[in-house]
């Protein structure tokens, strides 16, 4: 006859009682202001190539554009990012 083995429990973060309503309420906040930041940016990245175009500034509308592509390559990262990171992490929870 074999010994058994005790398995390990399984260990989840759970967050305190109550506290789930702010983490979800700061976690909205902070998605929010993402976005605003998104709407800046096209808008700095369009004015930066409109005013390079008006007053003959070509690093003023290299700026825009290059700024553009970045805020397009980030958009793709904050709609593949969470996902990335559940992939990793999972549920979060130790076995």
């Amino acid at each position: 006859m074999t010994p058994s083995v005790p398995l390990p429990l399984q260990v989840c973060p759970v967050a305190p009682p109550g506290a789930q309503v702010y983490v979800d309420q700061l976690t909205g906040y902070v998605l929010w202001g993402v976005l605003a930041l998104f709407a800046v940016g096209v808008v700095i990245g369009i004015g930066a190539i409109v005013a390079g175009r008006v007053f003959h500034m070509p690093h003023a509308s290299k700026a825009g554009i290059v700024s553009l592509c970045i805020l397009a390559v980030a958009a793709i990262f904050y709609m593949v990012g969470p996902a990335i990171l559940h992939g990793i992490l999972g549920t979060g929870c130790i076995s």
